[in-house]
Formats: structure tokens, C-alpha cells, sequence
């Protein structure tokens, strides 16, 4: 009888500790389905959800305006000791920012670029955005931290800088699949940003920069050239990617 009691109890505890195995795996078969898989954040369904693209662009919009206005003090110099053609040539990660913030409404109005002409401007629009963001998102963070490796002052701008700058490089490499510029636009997007450089280094009215780097100037203006190079190569493989999946689904 004893044993039988023993018995009893010992399978009650096994099934006692099978209903929790069960319950935990009912746990976390719930948690994968309420946590979507991380390359869902990437993916169209979520990209292009309408919500996010206004959060979005509300984000890059309010970037782009503090952008120049952080640019304020350099404008105004300019103005006062340039000709003011070369005024345009002074703010370039807010005019990035501009150039990625109007792909975003092309992306939440399709048919505001219907036309040839429209689309044409569509085009060339977010070849800008492309080669800009990216150039200059990676330009600003290695800017900041070369300074600080020479010993220059980081204060939390510089930490905000650097976040919302590599967000600026990720972000269009992201929505460049669900663009529309091709080569063209890519490679006037470019020419774009080697007249940029050259009129930033040799009238110098490139960004200003932490005074530590300004004996090595000539490095800094070749490495902005190379990363001109680089976001050309960047984007021509972004829009390269996107045009041979729309070969493959057109055949």
C-alpha cells in the first residue's frame, strides 16, 4: 500500500512537472508570435507601412531643419565674406537630409511623379539622397571622431551627431530598393558631390571643423574625395540590387 502511495505521488509530480514544461513551451511559442523576427524590420511590409514613413519623415524633417540651423553661424559668416553663389555650398548633411526627406514623400505620394518630367526630377531627386546620405553620414562621424582621437572635446552633440548621422547612411541604403533612381541619377548625384567638394576646398567653405584637424587638411580633403568614390560605389550597387530583382520578376 505504501509503495502504491509512493507511486501515486511520484507520477503526480511527473505530471505536475509535464504541465509546466507544456505551459513554458505555450509561453514562449506565444512570445515568437507577439516578437516578430528581426529581419522584419527591414522588410517592405514594415518599411513602407504608412505610419512609420510619416514618423519617419517627420524625424528627417525636424533633423533637417535643426541641421541648418546648426549650420547657422557658418552660413552667416559665408554670407558676410563670400560670394553668395557659394552659399549653397556650405550645409551638407541638412541638404542630404532634405534630398532623403522628399524620397519619403515620393514614397507616401507615388502618383505625384507621373509624367516623364516628374519622374525625371523624382529621379535625380533620390540619386541625391543617396550618394548625400550616405557620403556625409559616414563624413560627420569620422570627422568627430577623428577630432576626438587628437584630443578634441566630446560633448553630447557630438554623440547625438554621430547616432543620427550613421542613422542617415543606414536609412537611405534601406529605402533605396523601393526607390526609383537608376545609374543616371546616381552617377549626376555624384558629379554633384565632386563639384561640392571642390568648391568646399578651395574657397574653403567646407563644414567647420574641430581645430585639432586643421593642420591636417589636405588628408581630410582627400579622404572627403574618397568618400565621394565610395558613395558612388555605394549607390550603384543599392540601385544595381534593386533593378536585377526587377528583371527577375519581369521575366
Amino acid at each position: 500500500m505504501l509503495a502504491g502511495f509512493i507511486r501515486c505521488g511520484a507520477g503526480h509530480q511527473l505530471d505536475k512537472r509535464a504541465e509546466f514544461v507544456c505551459t513554458e513551451e505555450e509561453n514562449l511559442s506565444k512570445e515568437k508570435r507577439i516578437l516578430p523576427p528581426i529581419s522584419y524590420f527591414w522588410s517592405r511590409h514594415f518599411l513602407l507601412n504608412r505610419g512609420f514613413l510619416w514618423l519617419l519623415l517627420l524625424v528627417n524633417l525636424g533633423g533637417t531643419i535643426y541641421g541648418y540651423i546648426w549650420y547657422g553661424n557658418q552660413l552667416e559668416f559665408t554670407l558676410e565674406e563670400n560670394p553668395l553663389w557659394q552659399l549653397v555650398f556650405v550645409p551638407d548633411s541638412p541638404t542630404a537630409s532634405l534630398f532623403f526627406t522628399l524620397s519619403l514623400i515620393y514614397l507616401l505620394y507615388p502618383s505625384a511623379a507621373v509624367s516623364p518630367l516628374a519622374l525625371a526630377i523624382r529621379k535625380l531627386i533620390e540619386g541625391l539622397a543617396i550618394v548625400c546620405s550616405v557620403k556625409y553620414g559616414v563624413w560627420a562621424v569620422s570627422m568627430i571622431v577623428a577630432g576626438a582621437w587628437q584630443g578634441a572635446e566630446v560633448e553630447w552633440q557630438q554623440y547625438m551627431l554621430c547616432v543620427s548621422h550613421l542613422a542617415m547612411a543606414i536609412e537611405v541604403l534601406l529605402y533605396a530598393r523601393f526607390m526609383k533612381a537608376g545609374a543616371y541619377a546616381v552617377t549626376i548625384g555624384t558629379a554633384w558631390l565632386f563639384i561640392n567638394d571642390t568648391v568646399d576646398y578651395t574657397y574653403g567653405v567646407f563644414p567647420w571643423l574641430a581645430e585639432q584637424l586643421y593642420d591636417d587638411l589636405p588628408a581630410v580633403q582627400a579622404y572627403t574625395y574618397g568618400l565621394t568614390v565610395f558613395a558612388f560605389a555605394a549607390g550603384m550597387i543599392a540601385v544595381g540590387v534593386r533593378m536585377a530583382k526587377e528583371r527577375r520578376k519581369a521575366s
